[in-house]
């Protein structure tokens, strides 16, 4: 997606305001509201009372001058302080134009175009994991369409943007802060513009886990070195053209999908039995409708994932995790602390250990599965009960 480019941070306030004015939007003029007034009047009769005394007073005191020629005074009363006491007045009468409840408990942003920064000594995870965050965001957007309302602030001036001429988000001229409002869905978005016309979302809502999954469904995530990126699962081979038994042991894994919210699964055998493409199928055949996010890490990648916490249906898929889950009495994995991390994400411990009081919170469903062509060497922790729930050994040879 390409964004305009903002105009230079020297640019007055004024071509500012002209820059609004000549992409469409318009100054947003307060409406008087019985039902706000007398409310305002029940709930704040003392401020009330005391604001309407001042501005009469006010007038007051600019028509009665006695040292001044009547016409004098008349002029005194359109002047631009008085007008400001009035237009202050008028603002204090008049209900604001909506806004978001900062209070929503489910937030999920994005700075937007994601940049990347590559460095040989790293494993550009954070960017991917943020690339997948934009994604989010752009695609809910797409689902929401036009919003109820779009409204801008700006040198103590409410705009507004007319939705009947609204085009795409990327085209709106975004000076200050932008707000957004659906009243379908009750969520709101805030943006805020950056140099080089870089942007940041904000989603605000009660409750915006079903846009998530709408927006998410058929994602998939590979983290693996430099390699890394954001797409969709890729089955060279159908279920159907497996050998009976796996398709046996396949209809099994998708009843335990569909009734265990945590499911850790590990299938073996020699090489070129079709442990790897079997992982593939049925991430695409049966895991990917379900709405779950696929992840498939590799052995750079999985000591340093974290499951994102705004997704409720997630899948990681690890292949060779014999050569990552090593017994931690030989000496090889004393050198890695992989196993340990396997281990936790098996548990949940790594993401549920401690409860963030901000942001999306939701009880997640997780689906492992992990490859390997012998279990001889995975730690015994592994095959503990209540981490691993299915084991199957692939015998023929299928690839």
């Amino acid at each position: 997606m390409e964004f305009d480019y903002l105009r230079s941070n020297e640019s007055t306030p004024n071509n500012n305001r002209q820059n609004l004015l000549t992409s469409g939007w318009r100054p947003f003029h307060r409406e008087l509201d019985w039902g706000f007034l007398g409310q305002l009047l029940h709930k704040d009769t003392r401020e009330f009372t005391q604001k309407t005394f001042n501005l009469v007073s006010n007038f007051a005191e600019v028509l009665g001058r006695n040292n001044y020629a009547w016409w004098a005074n008349l002029l005194s009363v359109v002047s631009d302080n008085t007008r400001y006491e009035v237009e202050k007045y008028w603002n204090y009468i008049t209900p604001d134009p909506q806004s978001p409840d900062h209070r929503y408990k489910d937030i999920l942003s994005t700075e937007t175009p994601i940049v990347q920064f590559v460095s040989r000594s790293s494993i550009p995870i954070d960017y991917v994991l943020n690339r997948l965050q934009e994604i989010t965001v752009l695609r809910v957007l797409q689902i929401l369409d036009s919003p109820d309302i779009i409204t801008q602030y700006y040198l103590e001036r409410d705009f507004y943007f007319p939705v009947e001429k609204f085009v795409s988000w990327d085209r709106l001229e975004v000076i200050n802060t932008v707000y957004a409002y659906w009243s379908k869905y009750d969520i709101w978005l805030q943006i805020e513009s950056y140099e080089r016309g870089r942007r940041y979302y904000t989603l605000m809502s009660t409750n915006i886990s079903p846009l998530i999954n709408k927006a998410t469904y058929d994602l998939a995530v590979m983290l693996s070195g430099y390699q890394s990126r954001v797409g969709k699962v890729h089955s060279q081979f159908p279920i159907r053209s497996f050998p009976a038994d796996i398709q046996n042991f396949t209809d099994t894994v998708q009843q335990a999908i569909l009734t265990q919210n945590q499911l850790a699964i590990v299938v073996h055998g020699e090489p070129g039995t079709g442990k790897t493409v079997w992982t593939q199928a049925v991430a695409k055949e049966i895991i990917v409708p379900l709405g779950y996010v696929i992840f498939i890490l590799d052995h750079d990648a999985i000591s340093n994932f974290v499951p994102p916490n705004y997704l409720e249906r997630i899948c990681i898929i690890i292949n060779e995790a014999d050569n990552l889950a090593q017994n931690r009495a030989s000496e090889v994995a004393q050198y890695n602390n992989k196993t340990e991390h396997i281990l936790s994400l098996l548990d949940g411990t790594l993401y549920q250990s401690i409860i963030d009081d901000s942001g999306i919170q939701m009880k997640q469903k997780l689906v492992v599965l992990m490859t390997c062509n012998t279990t001889e060497r995975l730690d015994p922790a592994m095959l503990r009960k209540g981490r691993v729930d299915l084991i199957y050994e692939f015998t023929q040879r299928f690839v």
